[in-house]
């Protein structure tokens, strides 16, 4: 478990993106991302993923790895603390498009993330 300072840690709504169209950000369900360090998740569009997390000197940077509907996919990323107390953060797909987004404090979801699918489950 890694410590994530108590300003970034907890759940954060993704209300926008800078490159992707904000019109679909909850295709399956709320954009989330959370940052405590154990088992965190991302979900956005139709990226479901896992997150490792961990503390940098100006905020917290992160690793996902993940499925974009059924292709499998990975990254990296980073947030910083804004002034207004949003995060300002950039996402980046490996070999990919890369991405601003800004988010929100906000509480875990009701529900769990599901697991991102994997290839064999899209024929099935």
């Amino acid at each position: 478990m890694t410590d994530i300072p108590d300003k970034y840690y907890g759940w954060w709504r993704i209300t926008e993106t800078g490159t992707w169209v904000n019109d679909y950000l909850d295709d399956l369900g709320p954009a989330l991302i959370s940052l405590t360090g154990d088992d965190d998740r991302l979900r956005m569009h139709c990226l479901l993923a896992y997150v490792n997390a961990q503390a940098t000197k100006s905020g917290v940077s992160f690793m996902w790895m993940g499925a974009w509907e059924y292709d499998q996919m990975s990254g990296t990323g980073n947030v910083k603390l804004g002034r207004d107390g949003r995060l300002k953060g950039e996402i980046r797909i490996k070999n990919g498009d890369k991405s601003t987004f800004i988010a929100e404090r906000t509480d875990p979801p009701d529900e769990p993330i599901p697991d991102p699918p994997s290839y064999r489950d899209k024929w099935r």
